[in-house]
């Protein structure tokens, strides 16, 4: 795939962090059809690239993202039924089908304006850094409708149902410590900080080992769901898929670096791996 030729979405690659950047900054990098077929296929060409263990979603400008482009995805599609179909599918395929199931570790990295349907890809990321000063805010009930799609799934699986209801009634919006605090977001950093400390947790999860982190992202998604039977069930066979999946051979090298070698303490680090 030739990242260079994309119009609405930067790609660009280094140090095994795949950095995905909507790119639509005179827009608030607002989500139209194009940026949302471009985005489909960026995740599926990054899901099989070996140099990315890694990725990272953020926005160009002062804008993470503000939601779907009200005039392109909505107006300029309202009698154009087969072109809207498309972008709804493309829509819904790489926020959150994709992206939620993306093999790798995923951060969202909210530099700025999160707002509405930009919900869907911040909850479908593994992790959100956000910066104090980001704004972030359900808008919808300012336009007279109410958080469509998955956002107002999303909001009431991830948030205290408290929370999800008033900033969802009221649009107030609020920062990037307020969404901290009620664990919308990992945590907050000042703006300044936040490139280094996202590229710190990238690199901490770049030195673990692949599938691990992969069957824990697949399992601690679908236990959620389950009841403690099921779950247990589900838990195991994860865990036996793990070592028949895991080519570096984790397990085995870890026991024998504590056990054996006495190289390796789990409580401060990971193990050395041989594979990387």
């Amino acid at each position: 795939m030739q990242f260079d030729q994309l119009k609405n979405v930067k790609v660009e690659i280094a140090n095994g962090i795949g950095w995905v950047t909507l790119n639509r900054p005179d827009k608030r990098n607002a989500m139209s059809p194009d940026l949302h077929f471009e985005m489909v296929d960026v995740l599926k060409e990054l899901a099989e690239e070996p140099s990315v263990r890694v990725l990272v979603l953020t926005g160009a400008g002062d804008s993470w993202c503000a939601g779907q482009d009200i005039g392109l995805f909505f107006r300029a599609l309202d009698d154009k039924p087969k072109q809207r179909h498309l972008a709804r599918l493309a829509n819904h395929e790489w926020r959150w089908t994709l992206l939620s199931s993306f093999p790798k570790p995923t951060i969202a990295m909210v530099n700025g304006h999160c707002y509405g349907g930009a919900f869907v890809q911040l909850f479908a990321c593994d992790f959100a850094i956000a910066a104090d000063e980001a704004q972030f805010g359900l808008s919808e009930v300012n336009w007279g409708i109410l958080p469509g799609g998955l956002v107002g799934k999303v909001i009431v699986d991830g948030l205290a149902y408290r929370d999800a209801v008033y900033y969802a009634m009221t649009g107030d919006p609020f920062n990037g410590k307020v969404a901290a605090q009620m664990r919308l977001v990992t945590e907050s950093v000042p703006l300044e900080r936040l490139r280094a400390r996202t590229e710190e947790l990238a690199a901490t999860l770049a030195r673990k080992n692949p599938q691990t982190l992969r069957t824990i992202k697949e399992s601690l998604r679908l236990v959620r769901g389950m009841s403690v039977d099921q779950a247990a069930d589900y838990l195991l066979a994860k865990e036996r898929e793990m070592r028949f999946m895991d080519t570096e051979g984790g397990r085995e090298q870890a026991m024998t670096q504590f056990l054996d070698e006495k190289t390796y303490r789990p409580g401060y680090g990971e193990y050395r791996r041989d594979a990387q």
